[in-house]
């Protein structure tokens, strides 16, 4: 079990191959299901969802452990974290900040709420949707912030462009500022999400 374990390939894929399993267990215990528009948005929801726990989940990691530690880390150690650590979080960082926003939208579509969601209920004067617009909207800027702002500066912090020192350390410097932000966005989008569903 053990070696399985640890490898992480193997263990994504027993984690789909249950997930598949728990799915045609709940299929034939119910009876089957219709492939129609419900069904689909239920698929978005769950990709949305796991993209969405990946990017908030290195959001935190980023924050609460990479950045705070990085001060304790030894100056010869360091070049580990920029040079293999770093990029591979970012990878993962960037791609699922996309793919959360992208799923979401495709919910939205599939729902029927897009308009009403992305306008805030301004037109329609009706506020059922505003509170899943408002996190829609904080992701999107999240997701900007990720894509336009971050990527292109850590690009730098970590010497995949060349730059003068200078140019680095302003980087860096945005980086954390604009992490922060997105940090600072991510409990007001959360709250929206779930508000959306649970309580407006």
């Amino acid at each position: 079990m053990g070696k399985f374990l640890s490898s992480l390939s193997k263990t994504v894929y027993a984690s789909f191959a249950l997930t598949i399993l728990l799915f045609l267990l709940l299929f034939f215990l119910n009876g089957g299901i219709v492939y129609d528009t419900l069904f689909w948005s239920w698929l978005c929801r769950f990709v949305h969802v796991i993209v969405a726990i990946m990017w908030i989940g290195l959001l935190w990691y980023f924050n609460f452990i990479q950045i705070p530690s990085m001060i304790k880390i030894p100056d010869e150690q360091k070049p580990a974290i920029g040079k293999v650590i770093a990029p591979a979080a970012l990878l993962y960082f960037r791609w699922a900040a996309f793919l959360t926003i992208l799923s979401g939208l495709v919910l939205a579509l599939l729902n029927g709420y897009f308009y009403d969601a992305i306008t805030l209920s301004i037109y329609s004067g009706v506020t059922k949707h505003t509170a899943i617009g408002i996190g829609m909207w904080l992701g999107i800027i999240m997701a900007f912030n990720v894509w336009f702002i971050i990527w292109p500066c850590q690009k730098r912090v970590l010497g995949l462009v060349d730059c003068t020192p200078d140019k680095k350390l302003m980087s860096a410097k945005l980086v954390m500022i604009f992490s922060r932000i997105n940090t600072v966005l991510s409990l007001p989008m959360l709250f929206s999400m779930v508000a959306a569903q649970n309580l407006y």
